[in-house]
Formats: C-alpha cells, sequence, structure tokens
C-alpha cells in the first residue's frame, strides 16, 4: 500500500459487501458490517505499522562474534545468515533448569515448523535457547519436528545482550540484517508485560502464534484461563 494512495473509507466499503447469510436479521448484517469496516481499518494500520518498520534507520551494529552450538557443531551468528541477507531468530524458553520447554513458545514453534520451506524462501530462521544441544534436539524430535533448527547458547553472550541482560527464562524474537558486509540488528519485540493493557494478557502484536489468531474468531475468544500445554494426554 502506498503512502500517499487515497483510500476509500471503510464503512464505504463495507456497505459494498454482497455477503449474506441464510436466515440472518437485519440487526445482524448491520452489526456485521460495522464490524467489518474495523477489520479493514485494522487490516490497514497492521499495513501502516510493518511500513513504519521497514523504514526504521540502520539498527546497531553487531560487533561481537557469537558462537552457537547446532546440531552439526559450532556455528556463528554470521553463519547462521546462511546464503540470506535477513536472520530471525526466536529465543525460546527452556534454560537447563527447566524440565521441559515453555508450553507457550513450544504451541508457537509447533505452528512454524512445517513452514519453515517457506520461510527460508525469504529470510533464515534460527531457534535458540540455553539449555545444552543435546537436550534442545532431544525435546525437538519428542514434539515431532523435522524442519526448525535449533541451536544452544552455551555461555549466553548472546541472550544478554539480545534477549535479558540478566540472563532471565523469557523469550524474544529478533531479526538482523547483513548489508555491505556488516551485520546490524534490525528489530525486536519489545512489547512487554509492564505494556499490557487492564485484564490483557501480556501478549506482543501481532500475535506471532496463529492459534491466538483462530481463537479470537471465535465466540469463545482465547479466554482468560487457558494456555496450551505440551500433552493434553489420553483425553484430547
Amino acid at each position: 500500500m502506498h503512502a500517499n494512495a487515497k483510500l476509500t473509507p471503510a464503512t464505504e466499503l463495507a456497505q459494498r459487501n454482497p455477503v449474506r447469510f441464510p436466515n440472518e436479521s437485519a440487526e445482524y448484517r448491520q452489526a456485521r458490517n460495522a464490524l467489518l469496516a474495523e477489520e479493514i481499518d485494522l487490516r490497514r494500520h497492521i499495513e501502516r505499522v510493518a511500513e513504519q518498520r521497514r523504514q526504521l534507520p540502520p539498527g546497531g551494529e553487531v560487533t561481537k562474534r557469537y558462537t552457537f552450538e547446532g546440531e552439526n557443531g559450532l556455528v556463528t551468528l554470521a553463519e547462521l545468515f546462511g546464503d540470506k541477507d535477513t536472520l530471525v531468530i526466536y529465543s525460546y524458553m527452556f534454560r537447563p533448569q527447566r524440565e521441559e520447554p515453555c508450553p507457550m513458545c513450544t504451541s508457537l514453534m509447533g505452528s512454524w515448523d512445517h513452514k519453515v520451506p517457506d520461510i527460508e524462501q525469504r529470510v533464515a530462521l534460527a531457534m535458540v535457547a540455553r539449555s545444552p544441544i543435546d537436550r534442545l534436539v532431544a525435546a525437538k524430535k519428542a514434539r515431532g519436528w523435522t524442519k526448525l533448527k535449533v541451536y544452544s547458547d552455551p555461555d549466553g553472550d548472546f541472550t544478554r545482550d539480545y534477549v535479558s541482560p540478566e540472563d532471565a527464562d523469557v523469550p524474544a524474537y529478533t531479526v538482523f540484517t547483513r548489508r555491505d558486509g556488516k551485520i546490524r540488528h534490525f528489530w525486536s519485540g519489545e512489547i512487554y508485560a509492564t505494556m499490557s493493557d487492564p485484564g490483557q494478557d501480556p501478549r506482543g502484536a501481532p500475535d506471532l502464534d496463529p492459534l491466538w489468531t483462530l481463537l479470537d474468531t471465535t465466540p469463545e475468544g482465547r479466554g482468560t484461563d487457558w494456555y496450551p500445554k505440551l500433552d493434553y494426554g489420553t483425553g484430547g
């Protein structure tokens, strides 16, 4: 969407909506078209935010040599790029003290596993945690993941610089670029729990886990007392 493009008002577009469903009331259609206008505005706002993100000035240059342990040995941050100019790193909650990885992180990563071939058409993608690589690989196999690449940050150097200065067990989503021979930090999620609105579960925007986007389309919504688990048992 061009920044200076003249857009038709969302309410006008909504009124052009030809969709009607069996036995719906006039009240339903009026409320649904009002909601449709809001959805159109939301779509436009998402695009404006994405464009503003793309226009960020160059971030801080990465001058330190970060080393990770992968399934095939040691790799540097630069090597994680492969042949791509952009690298996405998701730091997930699985410290050595944890018996199992974080269920919320696991839900998100599970939604990405089969999309890795699509994602890697455009950018490089790496999953990083503080546990030893053997634990990360075992957990990956237990989930049946075959596409995600997991890496250990054994000394915590990267984690302290780009996730938590205190080396806390928290998640992070970080994007790096490689341009003209220099690696720079491009963008990180910076919406923290302290920024949540009253009564709102802490989360960034947009939600990276499609689970929540799907639940938001239902009358029950995402709720306030349900979270994904690692295992639902035999009862489903």
